[in-house]
């Protein structure tokens, strides 16, 4: 596997992602939701790792790759149909990648730990889905905390309960990066109230 074939699958992931119907304003910049995040994700993973493996590469930015395609709303209300869509989107963003891998030349056997990066299986027992999984608390926690929290009009002890969660899942080297994330007085006083 080349240089160029990894910037080849990630120009398509993010060529994907240019599609997103939903823009935001970054920095007077107008890019679409879908491209921030999986920007995003980029700049955690580096900030975590150094010299990433290509294929936790790709899984980073392909996290949220054509979500759009598979909005919440087509599934039931509650936990089930949570479930449901939480797993069937996986597999989408998966589908995609693959695809993608595909036109860039990656064999079976990389598109293979791909999906076991991104199927998030063996959180806490595999580097690279831990490092995987800490790059999405870290996108959460510095960028997407306090909006979810006022947007989902939830009381303060769910909240909190969530950012609990959310440390769990985390290696104590994502813990100790976030916190040094620059939380607003609000975000951090839940954070203080969930450690």
């Amino acid at each position: 596997m080349s240089q160029d074939q990894l910037q080849q699958v990630l120009n398509l992931i993010d060529e994907k992602n240019r599609q997103d119907p939903k823009t935001i304003n970054s920095n007077g910049e107008e890019l679409t939701e879908e491209l921030l995040y999986s920007q995003r994700m980029t700049a955690w993973l580096f900030k975590m790792e150094t010299s990433p493996a290509a294929e936790l590469q790709i899984a980073v930015r392909a996290n949220h790759v054509g979500r759009w395609e598979s909005p919440r709303t087509d599934y039931p209300e509650g936990r089930k149909g949570y479930l449901k869509w939480r797993t069937d989107l996986i597999q989408h963003h998966l589908q995609l990648t693959h695809q993608m891998m595909d036109q860039a030349g990656f064999g079976e056997a990389q598109k293979q730990a791909v999906r076991k990066i991104m199927e998030k299986k063996h959180i806490k027992r595999d580097a690279d889905c831990q490092t995987y999984e800490d790059v999405i608390c870290l996108v959460f926690l510095e960028n997407y905390l306090a909006d979810f929290y006022a947007a989902a009009d939830i009381e303060e002890e769910k909240m909190v309960s969530i950012i609990q969660k959310t440390w769990h899942k985390m290696s104590a080297k994502g813990q100790e990066m976030a916190l040094t994330i620059p939380f607003s007085a609000e975000a951090l006083d839940l954070v203080k109230k969930a450690l």
